[in-house]
């Protein structure tokens, strides 16, 4: 994966994330959250904290989904294999006469 796709993820995601944060935590206290019904024991921060890496995670799945989606009928198709003679069968590619499109 290339850097510029990472920075195509991880920035936008990060900015979603923390407004995801920002609106959830205003409308309900890190105190009054329970997990499996018992109440969460830890600090404000870490809370806030988890919330935010949790909301950023799922914004970075979102974007790497959008990445992965907007990829060309070319760059899915091609063939991994740099030399043509160890291409699998049927790749379009192969120098062989069986390959199809050939």
């Amino acid at each position: 994966m290339s850097m510029q796709r990472l920075i195509h993820i991880l920035w936008p995601s990060f900015i979603v994330g923390g407004a995801a944060e920002a609106l959830f935590f205003t409308l309900f206290d890190p105190m009054d959250l329970t997990l499996f019904g018992e109440p969460v024991s830890v600090g404000r921060t870490a809370v806030y904290s988890i919330g935010f890496f949790c909301f950023w995670g799922i914004a970075a799945c979102s974007s790497a989904l959008t990445c992965f989606f907007q990829r060309t009928s070319a760059e899915i198709n091609r063939c991994p294999i740099p030399d043509p003679s160890e291409r699998p069968p049927g790749c379009p590619k192969r120098e062989d006469s069986n390959a199809c499109c050939g």
